[in-house]
């Protein structure tokens, strides 16, 4: 159909030259929100880079460890959201929207499910990206419960959109569109965020995240207090 797509049962597969314009187009995103993150944070270092490198390896990784999928897209997961999440709740809005970002571009480029410019961007950069909100509360009492619960939300809201704009039409008969897209993504979504948030109160979870947290964000502590000092 063209260079970069070609159509087939109703959807668009990206041709290889496709996949290779999606991740020259990821690669510019990261490199203009790395630049923008680097003016307003000096205190970037190789620690959080490898934290969240390792973040978005295992929340790829678990997403494909899938307990159910869904026929228009949409699948409960073990646990993957949680991993995108974290890295925003570890090092803040910045770190957490650049990584959530480029994680559902990562994911357009893996699984594509193209049937319109704006449902791409609504169902992939955009539904991901809001999993990066949780950088909002990193530093808030029960930040990451919260955190995740607004993430999650606003991803929620990005399918519901894209869904009763772009899938209302395969609601059955006699059924609303808008009703039928909110329990469509529902049914995938709330699975994991039940589980992901009865993982999430036991102590012991609790207290192993943490020590992560310590772990991860001590060197930008001691940075930050050197800088001051200066």
């Amino acid at each position: 159909m063209s260079l970069f797509l070609t159509q087939g049962d109703g959807e668009y597969l990206l041709k290889p030259v496709g996949y290779a314009a999606l991740i020259i187009i990821m690669l510019l995103i990261l490199f203009g929100l790395y630049l923008w993150n680097d003016k307003k944070n000096k205190n970037v270092t190789t620690r959080q880079l490898v934290f969240s490198a390792v973040g978005m390896a295992l929340a790829l990784v678990t997403s494909y460890m899938k307990l159910a999928s869904l026929p228009f897209g949409g699948s409960i997961t073990l646990f993957s959201m949680f991993f995108i999440v974290f890295i925003g709740y570890l090092f803040g809005v910045n770190a957490g929207l650049t990584a959530a970002v480029a994680y559902g571009i990562l994911q357009l480029i893996i699984e594509p499910y193209i049937f319109h410019p704006v449902q791409v961007l609504l169902d992939y950069p955009l539904a991901f990206g809001m999993l990066g909100l949780s950088g909002f509360f990193a530093n808030k009492k029960h930040g990451l419960m919260i955190g995740y619960a607004v993430s999650v939300l606003g991803r929620y809201i990005c399918h519901v959109i894209s869904g009763y704009i772009f899938f209302g039409a395969y609601a059955p008969e006699g059924s609303n569109a808008f009703i039928y897209t909110l329990s469509y993504n529902l049914t995938y979504i709330l699975p994991e965020f039940i589980a992901t948030m009865v993982l999430l109160v036991i102590p012991a979870v609790s207290s192993a995240l943490t020590h992560v947290k310590r772990m991860a964000t001590e060197a930008e502590t001691v940075k930050k207090v050197q800088n001051s000092q200066v």
